[in-house]
């Protein structure tokens, strides 16, 4: 654990009868960028509410390092909070106002809303609102930021910008990160590693490193290749529940 952020050692959870996780060991280093991907309703969400702790596992160990802050899918802005009051939330641990303000001038800097300031979050656009997340989840002490498909919500181009927004801020304000995401393309851009998921009850399938240093171009030469590998892994899971699903049907035809 001395150079991990989190370490997961034979973890399993379950609500009631039914088994979501089973035995994942898995190290994240710190300052490294974790995507997980998997089919839809595998456990990637349950694995992220473990690591915040939110859950505590049916079976195994979590260690953890830091402090850690949530990004979710739906966002969570304050609505009868500005710009400035949301991002404020997250620098409650700074005891000095001077200082406070301070941080939070840099903060609006880092994510490029400069006059935005007195905003509430639905004069904003669906990106700005996304930024502000982010501004607030590095605001104070945090080192882990838990991303759960933060940017599921927006169009296409604004996708690709928010990615390049989020690649730029962590060269400035490094961070440890762990992305859930259904968005294959996402994560062999974003990520120094993909874990793929299995269906529920999920465990690790595969694993692959990106060794381009971030940032990195969707179309760069390395992100197609594991592109393309996550499609085959994902396919291929797809394939083998499917064959187990025809497999039931049929013996249960034969039975009757």
């Amino acid at each position: 654990m001395r150079d991990s952020a989190f370490a997961l050692k034979g973890v399993s959870h379950h609500f009631g009868e039914t088994e979501v996780l089973r035995d994942i060991s898995l190290e994240i280093a710190c300052g490294e960028f974790v995507a997980i991907v998997g089919p839809s309703g595998c456990g990637k969400t349950t694995l992220l509410s473990l690591l915040s702790g939110h859950f505590k596992p049916a079976r195994g160990k979590i260690e953890r390092r830091g402090d850690e802050r949530l990004i979710f899918q739906q966002g969570g802005l304050f609505p009868w909070l500005t710009v400035n009051g949301n991002i404020a939330m997250g620098l409650k641990a700074v005891a000095d106002p001077l200082e406070r303000s301070r941080q939070l001038c840099e903060l609006i800097d880092l994510i490029r809303l400069n006059g935005f300031e007195s905003h509430y979050p639905h004069q904003l656009s669906a990106g700005m609102r996304q930024r502000v997340e982010l501004a607030r989840a590095l605001a104070g002490p945090s080192n882990t930021l838990l991303m759960d498909e933060p940017f599921s919500s927006l169009d296409y181009l604004a996708t690709i910008r928010m990615r390049g927004e989020l690649a730029r801020i962590l060269r400035e304000r490094p961070r440890t990160v762990l992305l859930v995401t259904h968005d294959i393309d996402e994560a062999a851009q974003l990520a120094d590693r993909v874990i793929v998921l299995t269906e529920r009850p999920a465990q690790i399938r595969r694993e692959f490193s990106i060794l381009t240093p971030r940032p990195r171009r969707v179309t760069h030469p390395e992100v197609v290749r594991v592109i393309a590998r996550l499609l085959m892994e994902l396919s291929d899971g797809q394939e083998d529940s499917d064959s187990r699903e025809s497999s039931l049907y049929e013996s249960n035809v034969e039975g009757d």
